[in-house]
């Protein structure tokens, strides 16, 4: 049961776009097409069970002094094989998501969950947990894409040849330009709140509070405490 619990946690309660507001140059970055986010969801997803799985292999032979080093070179070694699996079979889409793949070595998604979370949990959990965050981020991602994609440029793409042209015959170049991808995910983070905030009121409870999102709320500074 709670590895299941886990998944959900990370889709919908933790997720790392809409309530931790985590990884968000990806997301700004690579949501100008349904394909690009689908893409860079799933190598993120992989990169993050794996790792968590790896870490939470090997947590208890990293000495603390040299965890973060330790992460990243594991981080680094699934980040290698997802961009030569990419380049391989995935050439266009290699391309198109660019520097982005390689980059995912230094989203603080899949550090901060090896950190918080596969540092201090069982392989199992550990796996339901970057299974989890990485859907959680995929639909995030998707779902700015697809509001992107559709509003600027009237079509949804959503792999190679299956695409949907001419949606409507006015596109908004603004929503597929860095703005708008600003725009977007504030429009859709207050959407959020606002349904957050009525189902509060709806059942009787207190408006949820902010969440703590600052620096000195980072597990990597807690930890120095």
């Amino acid at each position: 049961m709670r590895f299941f619990n886990e998944i959900f946690r990370g889709v919908f309660k933790d997720n790392p776009v809409f309530r931790l507001v985590l990884g968000l140059c990806p997301t700004l970055a690579t949501t100008t097409s349904l394909e690009n986010a689908i893409g860079m969801g799933l190598a993120a997803t992989f990169v993050l069970t794996c790792s968590n799985m790896v870490v939470s292999a090997v947590r208890k032979l990293i000495p603390d002094a040299v965890r973060i080093p330790c992460y990243i070179v594991i981080i680094a070694s699934f980040v290698t094989v997802v961009d030569l699996l990419m380049q391989a079979y995935l050439p266009s889409l290699h391309n198109s998501l660019g520097i982005f793949i390689p980059l995912i070595v230094v989203n603080c998604i899949i550090l901060g969950r090896a950190e918080a979370f596969a540092s201090k949990n069982a392989i199992l959990y550990s796996a339901a947990d970057g299974i989890g965050i990485g859907i959680g981020f995929t639909l995030a991602l998707s779902l700015i894409a697809a509001a992107r994609e559709i509003l600027g440029n009237g079509s949804l793409t959503v792999w190679g040849d299956l695409a949907w042209k001419n949606l409507h015959g006015c596109p908004m170049i603004l929503f597929i330009l860095p703005a708008g991808g600003f725009i977007m995910l504030g429009l859709i983070l207050a959407l959020l709140n606002h349904l957050q905030a009525a189902m509060a009121r709806r059942g009787g409870k207190p408006l949820p509070l902010p969440l703590e999102l600052d620096c000195r709320h980072c597990t990597l500074c807690k930890f120095g405490d």
